[in-house]
């Protein structure tokens, strides 16, 4: 069979089903019971049918799942059918353990469809489901399970009140579903609505076993009939074989899954009002559910603090930090007398302003990311080199600034160790690079303030460049006043040897 033949067969189905579908929405208006139940076997059919298509021409990396769901699609119609025949009596309880089986596949493939995905904030999503889960549940005791509980009790009220159970867990999986799925996935969104279908089919199971509602049959199984409906049009759709890609979750859908728990937990907090004639029994079981799910908020509370504080010290990093090398930067360095006032009171302060020989030759000649390799490295050098009670920025480019509280003989001293740090090339990508580099120092006696800082770095600036003019290695700035008299001696010296 070609590829073109599996699709116009895919599409004939799709217009069969989508026809058999329109036809249970109205053949229940007209009490065809017998006709309902026609329905459903060709949509049965057709679903599995689809499904089958779907596996052939997409070939899913994942096939379980698929298996899984369509192993459920038979074992509910074989329990509709059971029921829907009057063979109840002479079957029980197999058509019940039909459908627990087909709950229990059904979980199972959306729980393998999730699997793949390895998010980020994992716990934090199922800790949210769950709380939707238990709240979900704790509405189904007052209303659904504790109603079944009051008839007499047996084999058929345990499995009747297992399903709100069930379907409180199936909850929970969808809503973890609908909080990983970030990209349009067609395919995933047809199975989350036809998980849907088979809530309200089992929503409204559930109310006519309590007897709160009473609903026809033939209306029940419509939601049914359109879960089978849409589970194979997800199959037939191109997007299944992709239904296990991952995606991060961003922060702004945490906040918007709070805002879905807090109408939920809302909501599961007025039962206890809102439920009439509750025993005993049941308060244990609401003051447990609600203990349960105030746990469980006070979780998720203390996790969204304990991730909002990682994120502040993030932020406050990545605005005190340089990206590449890790050290302090530019901003950080001119807050440090500010923020190291107590520790400098009263002693020496210098400056060290290092500047890299060579470093635009070897960026021109191999490129920015082997200029990256040699900035993180020199960096790593100098910061091996100084104290951790040393402030170390890079000032910009290959610009680096040592600030410490030193007297100008131990500044002298960690200068010769910084020059001395940079005698053995660097092993880079593109081999072995001989660099050097220049200091320049100046230093200060009295309290550093904001403009005492500027003036260091101005000093040590002009000091550096000094070294760096005259091949120096290291030059203090109160040091210079003696190069202009030097200069002058030399630059006369020539002149009279040029005369002579």
């Amino acid at each position: 069979m070609t590829i073109s033949e599996t699709h116009h067969g895919s599409l004939r189905w799709c217009a069969v089903l989508v026809g058999a579908a329109g036809a249970a929405l109205i053949a229940p208006l007209f009490g065809a019971r017998s006709l309902s139940f026609l329905l459903l076997v060709v949509i049965v059919a057709g679903s599995l049918a689809m499904i089958g298509i779907g596996l052939y021409s997409h070939r899913p990396a994942h096939r379980l799942p698929w298996y899984l769901l369509a192993a459920s699609v038979p074992l509910f119609a074989a329990g509709t059918s059971i029921r829907e025949l009057g063979v109840h009596a002479s079957w029980h309880p197999v058509d019940d353990l039909c459908t627990v089986a087909a709950y229990l596949c059904l979980g199972l493939a959306a729980v393998g469809w999730l699997q793949p995905r390895r998010l980020v904030g994992t716990c934090d999503l199922w800790l949210d489901s769950t709380l939707i889960g238990l709240s979900a549940l704790l509405a189904s005791w007052t209303f659904l399970i504790s109603p079944i509980l009051r008839n007499p009790t047996g084999f058929d009220t345990v499995l009747a009140a297992s399903y709100p159970v069930i379907d409180a867990l199936l909850l929970t999986v969808l809503a973890h579903s609908l909080a990983t799925v970030v990209r349009t996935e067609t395919s995933l969104r047809l199975l989350q609505a036809a998980l849907i279908a088979v809530l309200v089919g089992g929503l409204i199971e559930s109310l006519t076993a309590a007897g709160t509602v009473i609903v026809g049959s033939e209306f029940a199984l419509v939601p049914q009939q359109w879960a089978y409906l849409l589970a194979g049009l997800a199959a037939l759709h191109p997007t299944m074989g992709a239904t296990h890609a991952a995606d991060d979750v961003h922060p702004h859908r945490s906040r918007r899954r709070a805002g879905v728990i807090a109408v939920a937990l809302v909501a599961a907090s007025l039962v206890s009002v809102v439920g009439a004639d509750l025993g005993a029994g049941d308060r244990v079981v609401i003051c447990l559910l609600l203990t349960l799910l105030l746990v469980g908020v006070l979780v998720r509370s203390e996790r969204a603090i304990a991730r909002s504080l990682r994120s502040e010290r993030r932020a406050q990093y990545q605005a005190d930090h340089d990206l590449l090398t890790g050290l302090f930067n530019r901003a950080a360095l001119l807050r440090a007398p500010h923020r190291h006032r107590r520790e400098w009171a009263g002693k020496p302060l210098c400056l060290l302003f290092i500047d890299l020989d060579g470093f635009k030759m070897v960026n021109d000649s191999y490129g920015h990311a082997v200029g990256d390799e040699l900035i993180a490295e020199a960096a790593a050098r100098i910061r091996r080199t100084t104290r951790r009670t040393d402030v170390t920025a890079r000032y910009g480019g290959d610009e680096f600034v040592v600030l410490a509280a030193r007297s100008r003989a131990e500044a002298a001293v960690l200068a010769q160790q910084l020059l001395g740090a940079f005698i053995r090339p660097f092993d880079l990508s593109c081999g072995e690079i001989p660099i050097t580099a220049s200091i320049g120092v100046a230093c200060l006696t009295t309290r550093p303030t904001d403009s005492t800082v500027y003036d260091l770095i101005r000093e040590a600036d002009a000091a550096m460049y000094h070294a760096k003019e005259y091949r120096l290695g290291l030059a203090f700035h109160d040091g210079l006043r003696k190069a202009p008299a030097h200069r002058a001696v030399l630059h006369a010296g020539k002149r009279s040897s040029t005369a002579v």
